[in-house]
């Protein structure tokens, strides 16, 4: 496993991280035992980055890290927890609070759930509209000189908003959405943080299952995030499928699979870019490795960007109501 590090001063991680959302029903029910087995698997292979959000399941995906890194060394595994979004009892989303007094709250709780005495990277998950980022950027600044927090990062924020944090505290990286079919970042926001030496950690690579090559229109049980997004919605699902064979035929030339090269372009955009993959099964997890492996040369960048073109995908990533709440849609 190749490693990199995270901006100028952030840790030392693996090329590829896991993202553990969808471990805790963001995508309709998970396997508990799956989920920790996964985890392990990701471990064993050099995986080091464990992503996070005190608020996925309510607390229930910290408790599950807690369980799963359990006689494992904490030291050899880099931390990121996202905070400041707000649930209700029902499991909808309440807003955002990102003041220094709750954010001072919330890292408490987090510390307990995960079992351990410091987070290595921290992160308002949103810009909170009626904060200043400076004060949020500053309270976890206070969290690093305490030591339960050794860096810091961002999530979906704008460029104006990202200088405005890096003026406060050295940022070790930017969590945004980031694919082939979700490139909206390149055109201000990844150039401001190439410009301030700060790492992108890219979700989303695979659009959440849309551009793996396996999801199929079909029910789904329990909550599932893909029931409201757009680009899960009729009228716009059958457009999308069908970049997703435009890049299966790519793919199977290449002798790789649509997942595979899907993350490889990620990875090919350049070194401070880190792909999360949200795998939650063991197969998946091992799929999404063998991406590593793919090498794509420059006529192939060029082929797979002309069968998804830019700006390709139909809907939008998130329904019009979070939209509003991205600085990075701003």
């Amino acid at each position: 496993m190749h490693t990199t590090r995270l901006g100028k001063t952030g840790p030392e991680v693996s090329a590829i991280g896991l993202g553990c959302m969808g471990m805790s029903g963001m995508y309709g029910p998970a396997d508990r035992a799956e989920s920790i087995a996964t985890i392990h698997a990701a471990l064993d292979a050099g995986i080091t980055l464990l992503d996070t959000g005190d608020f996925y399941g309510m607390g229930h995906n910290e408790m599950l890290i807690r369980e799963a890194l359990q006689g494992k060394d904490r030291d050899k595994v880099v931390l990121s927890v996202k905070t400041g979004a707000l649930r209700d009892p029902k499991g909808g989303f309440a807003g955002y609070d990102a003041r220094p007094v709750a954010l001072r709250n919330f890292i408490a709780y987090s510390l307990q759930r995960l079992g351990v005495d410091y987070i290595d990277i921290y992160r308002p998950s949103r810009l909170d509209p009626a904060v200043p980022i400076e004060e949020s950027i500053g309270a976890i600044a206070d969290l690093v000189k305490e030591g339960y927090v050794r860096h810091i990062g961002l999530s979906e924020m704008g460029a104006e908003t990202i200088r405005r944090a890096a003026a406060v505290h050295p940022i070790a990286d930017l969590q945004i959405e980031y694919s082939l079919i979700s490139r909206g970042i390149e055109a201000d926001i990844l150039p401001a943080c190439r410009e301030l030496g700060i790492s992108v950690t890219a979700y989303g690579v695979l659009s959440r299952g849309l551009i793996s090559g396996h999801w199929q229109p079909s029910g789904t049980s329990g909550f599932d995030f893909r029931a409201m997004s757009p680009r899960f919605q009729p009228g716009n699902v059958e457009k999308n499928l069908e970049l997703v064979e435009a890049l299966r035929s790519i793919a199977e030339e290449k002798g790789v699979t649509v997942a595979q090269i899907a993350i490889a372009w990620v990875t090919a955009q350049g070194k401070d870019i880190v792909p999360i993959i949200g795998a939650r099964r063991r197969d998946r997890l091992a799929e999404s490795l063998g991406a590593l492996d793919v090498r794509l040369t420059a006529e192939d960048l060029t082929t797979i960007e002309n069968a998804v073109p830019r700006d390709a995908a139909a809907g939008g990533r998130y329904p019009e109501s979070q939209l509003a709440h991205l600085d990075s849609e701003k």
